[in-house]
């Protein structure tokens, strides 16, 4: 497939290409969100490291209920994740314009092969893409949940607590 994912859902810390003609309110927020998630589950599938230029300092990462704001700890978070190998299979997609800031909300179901697995774990993740004053998008939020122990199971080995503990909030 081509790379179109990177110009339009792209981060407030460098200057791509704005989107034409009203942004999300014209009718392309469904494209912007699409793209978005193509890039960002092909770059956290091969080099997660390469997802930092997706958030901000003033973005929320919230994973399995523990918290974590801004670039730095959100970073930190995702490539410290215990697995060696990842792939995520994206079953729907579903995008909503933010009229008021001319955002867009994804919601995201899937399936998680991790490691040599061949049982698909299911997950589901909501991104906030907010529109920087330059015209590209940047991850404002970022929800992931699993919807099966299995995937607790396989990163328990790197969140902290039990699964039913409050969430934690980590600031920079």
């Amino acid at each position: 497939g081509r790379a179109v994912a990177a110009p339009t859902a792209a981060v407030a810390t460098t200057q791509p290409a704005p989107l034409g003609g009203g942004g999300a309110m014209a009718g392309n927020f469904a494209q912007v969100g699409e793209q978005f998630v193509q890039f960002y589950y092909q770059t956290f599938d091969t080099n997660r490291a390469g997802l930092a230029n997706l958030y901000s300092d003033a973005s929320m990462l919230t994973f399995e209920g523990e918290q974590f704001q801004g670039v730095q700890l959100i970073m930190q978070k995702l490539t410290s994740l215990q697995f060696q190998k990842v792939r995520h299979q994206i079953v729907k997609c579903d995008c909503h314009p933010n009229p008021t800031e001319n955002g867009v909300i994804v919601f995201v179901t899937g399936n998680l092969f991790v490691d040599d697995n061949t049982n698909p774990l299911k997950f589901a993740q909501v991104f906030y893409l907010k529109q920087s004053p330059a015209g590209s998008f940047f991850c404002q939020n970022d929800m992931f949940n699993s919807t099966s122990a299995e995937v607790w199971a396989a990163v328990a080995r790197c969140c902290a607590g039990p699964r039913s503990a409050p969430p934690v909030v980590h600031r920079a």
